[in-house]
């Protein structure tokens, strides 16, 4: 990882708590699920490091190329499920904030394919991943996947 300033070194009781919770709100969720939502999140906030990361964890995990290349047109495209949509849905309403109130038919989408926990969960992991976009894009992140592994 490169960067402008380290964050674990400049807050890291801060950074150890903000890791923990982002990998607890992650874990509560399908895993593909939450790959597809914090892909298209941070494709939104135009986070380079966090899509070239999420991308590689995603293959990782068996998600497809064809889903993975069509994740900027997802409306249009027809491999993802209802359950799916509704995220990505609610993932562009929420990152999408600034830009008008229009997330109430996200929501009424959101509510018919997730429990109020989960919605609160999806939520949760929408925050959690435009948080590390801010991160990142704000002080110049970059974690290579492959460098990780390798060091590992």
């Amino acid at each position: 990882m490169t960067a402008k300033i380290d964050l674990f070194a400049a807050a890291p009781s801060l950074m150890k708590t903000w890791m923990g919770t982002s990998a607890a709100v992650a874990a509560s969720l399908e895993p593909s699920l939450i790959e597809l939502v914090k892909i298209r999140a941070s494709q939104i906030n135009g986070c380079a490091n966090c899509i070239n990361m999420h991308t590689a964890e995603a293959r990782a995990k068996g998600e497809t190329e064809q889903r993975l290349y069509l994740l900027s047109a997802w409306r249009e495209a027809p491999c993802y499920t209802d359950r799916e949509r509704a995220a990505l849905a609610w993932t562009d309403a929420l990152t999408r904030l600034s830009e008008g109130h229009g997330h109430e038919a996200a929501r009424d989408a959101l509510s018919a394919h997730f429990s109020e926990e989960e919605q609160v969960k999806l939520t949760l992991m929408i925050n959690v991943i435009n948080g590390w976009n801010r991160l990142a894009v704000g002080f110049g992140l970059w974690h290579d996947p492959a460098e990780a592994r390798a060091a590992a």
